[in-house]
C-alpha cells in the first residue's frame, strides 16, 4: 500500500496545481523517511514525489536539506550506483537542491564527490553526462567540495571524456566538449576564499591532476594533433598550471620541468602561429599568458632560452590584436628578467626592437605603451652587451626611457632609472647625444627638486647622475643646471638611503673618487 500511495503521490504533483494541498498536508515531511527503504520501487516514487513537490520551492528545499535529505540522496547513489532509474531521481534531486549554501555543506559531510566521478565514467547518455555536469559546476562554487572533487579524480575523469571526443563534429559532443572545459577550468582554479589551507590543498591536487591530463594527451595523441577545441582547452589548462607552480616549491614535484618534458610549451608555441591571424584571440591570449607564467622561475627560462622560444615569440610580432600585443610583452619582458642571454637576444633584433618603439608611443592604448617600455628597460637593465646599447640607441628608444623616467608610476619610473643608469656604465658614449637631446639631466633635476617624487626615485635618479658625470657634455649641462645645490638640500633628508646617496654623488661631482 504505501509503494502504490507514493507512486499516486508521484504522479499528481506532476500537476502544478496539486503542489500546494500535497505542501498543505505536509506529506513531504512524510514522505522523507520513505528514502531509507530498501525497497527499490519505493525508493523510485518517493523520490520523485518529493522531487516534484519541491521544484522550484526554494523554501521547501531549504527545509529537505534541514531534515536530512542529503545523506540519504548519497546513499541511494552509492547503494544503487548500477540503477539507472534510482540514479536519475538521485541526481536530480541533487540537482534540484546544489544551489542551495545549506545543501553544498551538507554534501561536503558525504562521499559525494566519489559517487558523482563514479557516475561520470559509467555515463552513456549525452543527458546524464550534462545533469552530472550541471552538479559539479554548482558544488565547484565551494572550495571544501572543490577539494574533494579534485581529490576524487574528477578532473582526470573530465579530460578522458575530452580526450574520447575530441575531433568529433556533432554538436551534442561539441557541447559536452565545451561543458567539460568550463568545469574543469573552473575546478582548477583553486578556492577563492583561504579558509585554512584550502588554497594549498587545491594547488597541490590540481598540479598533479594537469600534468596528468597533458600525459595522457601526449600518448593519445602526439605533440602536434592538437584540434582547435582541445588545443583551445589545452592552452587554458597549461594557463592554470603555470598558477599552480608559483603557490608550489618546483622541487616538490617539479611540475614547470613536466610541462617541458611533455612539450606543451612548444605546443602552444604551434597553436600561437597558427592562430596569430584570427579574429578569435581568446586562444592566442591563454596561451601567452601561461608562457609568461612558465616563464618566472629560473629554471624555466633557462630551458625556453635554451630551446628557442624567445625568438618563436618574436616571429608573433606581426598580431594586430592589442590585448594579444600586451600578452606578447609581458611574456618576452618575463623571459628577458634576470637573463642576460635573453636580453642580449632579444636586444639585438631590429623587428623587435622598431616595433617596441613603435608600441612606445601609441596613445590610445596606455597599456601597450607602458608594457613596451617596460620591455625595453629590461632589455637594458639585464643586457651586458654594448651592441645591444648601440641597437636600441640606433633604434631610437633611448627617449622613450628618459620619457619613462617622469611615469605616474613609481615602479615604471625605477626600470627606466636603473636600466639607463647600466646602459650609461656600458657605453655612455653612444648614448649621450640622445641624453643631451631628450634632456635626460634636466629630467632628473626635476625629480630632485620635486617633494612629491619617492626616496627609491630620488636614489635611483642620484646614481644615473653619477654615472653621466663621467661624460664631459652631461658634466657641464649638470653644473650649468645647478644640480649641486638640490643636492646640498638633499643631504638634510629625511630617508637616510637619500642622505648618503646625495653625499655621495656631490663628492663625484666635485671630482673625488
Amino acid at each position: 500500500c504505501a509503494v502504490k500511495a507514493a507512486h499516486v503521490l508521484s504522479e499528481i504533483a506532476k500537476n502544478d496545481e496539486m503542489k500546494k494541498p500535497c505542501i498543505e498536508a505536509d506529506l513531504v515531511l512524510t514522505l522523507i523517511p520513505l528514502l531509507k527503504s530498501r525497497d527499490q520501487e519505493m525508493l523510485l516514487h518517493a523520490g520523485r514525489a518529493i522531487g516534484r513537490i519541491c521544484y522550484d520551492n526554494r523554501g521547501l528545499q531549504e527545509e529537505l536539506v534541514k531534515v536530512g535529505v542529503i545523506p540519504l540522496l548519497v546513499q541511494i547513489l552509492t547503494d544503487y550506483a548500477e540503477t539507472e532509474s534510482l540514479v536519475h531521481v538521485a541526481l536530480l534531486a541533487l540537482y534540484n537542491l546544489a544551489d542551495l549554501d545549506s545543501a553544498k555543506e551538507a554534501l561536503s559531510m558525504t562521499k559525494v564527490a566519489e559517487q558523482l566521478v563514479k557516475q561520470l565514467r559509467r555515463a552513456e547518455s549525452h543527458e546524464r553526462l550534462e545533469i552530472v555536469f550541471e552538479v559539479l559546476q554548482a558544488l565547484a562554487e565551494n572550495d571544501t567540495l572543490k577539494v574533494q572533487l579534485v581529490e576524487a579524480g574528477v578532473p582526470e575523469v573530465l579530460s578522458e571524456i575530452l580526450l574520447r571526443l575530441q575531433g568529433s563534429s556533432q554538436a551534442e559532443d561539441t557541447c559536452i566538449v565545451k561543458a567539460a572545459s568550463d568545469l574543469i577550468v573552473s575546478l582548477l582554479l583553486g578556492g577563492k576564499k583561504k579558509k585554512g589551507n584550502i588554497t594549498g590543498q587545491v594547488a597541490k591536487h590540481n598540479a598533479k591532476a594537469i600534468v596528468l591530463i597533458l600525459a595522457r594527451h601526449e600518448n593519445s595523441q602526439g605533440k602536434d594533433s592538437l584540434n582547435s577545441e582541445f588545443a583551445s582547452f589545452i592552452s587554458i589548462i597549461v594557463f592554470l598550471t603555470s598558477l599552480t607552480c608559483l603557490i608550489l616549491p618546483l622541487s616538490s614535484d617539479g611540475n614547470c620541468l613536466r610541462m617541458f618534458q611533455l612539450g606543451v610549451i612548444h605546443q602552444l608555441l604551434d597553436l600561437l602561429e597558427k592562430q596569430v591571424q584570427s579574429r578569435d584571440t581568446s586562444v592566442q591570449q591563454a596561451a601567452l599568458s601561461a608562457l609568461q607564467n612558465l616563464a618566472i622561475p629560473v629554471v624555466s627560462k633557462v630551458q625556453m632560452l635554451e630551446e628557442g622560444v624567445a625568438e618563436r615569440v618574436e616571429a608573433l610580432l606581426r598580431s594586430e590584436s592589442p590585448p594579444v600585443q600586451f600578452k606578447l610583452l609581458g611574456t618576452l619582458r618575463m623571459l628577458a628578467d634576470g637573463q642576460a642571454d635573453a636580453a642580449e637576444i632579444l636586444g639585438q633584433d631590429p623587428l623587435l626592437l622598431n616595433r617596441l618603439v613603435q608600441w612606445c608611443s601609441v596613445s590610445d592604448h596606455s597599456g601597450i605603451c607602458g608594457e613596451a617600455n617596460r620591455l625595453l628597460a629590461s632589455i637594458l637593465h639585464h643586457n651586458r652587451s654594448q651592441e645591444v646599447v648601440k641597437a636600441i640607441q640606433a633604434a631610437q628608444g633611448v627617449k622613450h626611457l628618459v620619457s619613462m623616467t617622469t611615469s605616474e608610476h613609481t615602479a615604471m619610473q625605477n626600470e627606466a632609472l636603473n636600466a639607463l643608469a647600466i646602459a650609461s656604465a656600458i657605453d655612455l658614449e653612444t648614448l649621450e647625444e640622445s641624453f643631451k637631446e631628450s634632456q635626460l639631466v634636466q629630467s632628473l633635476h626635476k625629480l630632485l627638486r620635486d617633494d612629491n617624487t619617492s626616496p627609491e626615485v630620488k636614489y635611483n635618479s642620484m646614481g644615473l647622475l653619477c654615472r653621466l658625470l663621467n661624460s664631459g657634455d652631461l658634466r657641464q649641462e649638470i653644473e650649468e643646471d645647478k644640480i649641486k645645490d638640490t643636492l646640498e638640500q638633499l643631504c638634510s633628508h629625511s630617508n637616510a638611503s637619500v642622505v648618503k646617496e646625495a653625499m655621495t654623488t656631490l663628492q663625484v661631482l666635485g671630482g673625488e673618487t
